[in-house]
């Protein structure tokens, strides 16, 4: 059976400018109108749900929502307790509630908008924290085209070709990277290349955190249903059993 794949914006093997457009209506806004992705890597893990992954949809389980809790469900934004400006963003309920969802016209969505805002004090992520990556806002646009559905699919995750690059920093940048970047990183840890990740297994606190070992902070954040699913969490020990070499 050939094996699905997702699309994993930071390796994607070749993305095609054409690919997007803008619209007054968003500034800046990028609008999907085909695929990101010759040859999309899969990173997301299996979802243990039997279904294959289409790779013309989106999927928010596993596809959009590490990317909000990554990068906007935290404290102080829009996680349940922070919910700054009454807009919590760390599961699908929350998203569709008070995301303020334009099913009609997609890119009039807050969602959209915020993310696009050319200005750093009101664009979302705000600074000193970068912008989305256009093709992370793109997929964002692109859920919403398709209706904003609470999907979710089986990507059958390989564990049998681990590596650094292919691997390790993709599943890092769609589910860490969000909050340990940029010039104040969550709980000073910053996991924007392979030294910095490096140093977490030396010290431990990357496996301790996503294995939910006691005495380390869970992640990623929020603990729970954002807990990376265990063949994710094995193809991170296989690295670091193999020496957590930078491949």
């Amino acid at each position: 059976m050939r094996q699905t794949r997702f699309i994993v914006p930071a390796f994607a093997t070749v993305v095609q400018s054409a690919l997007f457009i803008y619209f007054s209506a968003c500034t800046r806004e990028p609008v999907y109108i085909g695929s990101l992705d010759n040859d999309p890597v899969d990173t997301t893990g299996g979802g243990g749900t039997g279904i294959p992954c289409d790779p013309d949809s989106v999927y928010f389980n596993q596809q959009i929502l590490p990317i909000l809790t990554s990068n906007c469900a935290m404290s102080g934004c829009h996680d349940a307790a922070s919910h700054e400006e009454g807009v919590v963003l760390d599961n699908y309920n929350n998203v569709r509630a008070t995301g303020k969802i334009d099913l009609t016209t997609p890119t009039n969505s807050k969602l959209c908008k915020v993310l696009n805002k050319t200005d750093p004090e009101d664009r979302m992520p705000p600074a000193p924290m970068a912008a989305l990556p256009i093709e992370q806002r793109a997929l964002i646009l692109k859920w919403i085209q398709q209706g904003a559905l609470n999907l979710s699919c089986d990507s059958g995750c390989d564990t049998t070709n681990v590596a650094f690059t292919a691997t390790v920093m993709p599943l890092i940048t769609l589910k860490c990277k969000g909050c340990h970047s940029g010039s104040t990183p969550h709980g000073n840890v910053s996991l924007t290349n392979y030294n910095e990740v490096k140093a977490t297994v030396i010290d431990g606190t990357l496996l301790g955190s996503i294995e939910y070992v006691s005495g380390y902070k869970p992640m990623p954040y929020p603990a729970g249903s954002n807990k990376m699913p265990n063949c994710e969490i094995r193809s991170i020990q296989i690295w670091v059993e193999n020496g957590a070499p930078n491949n």
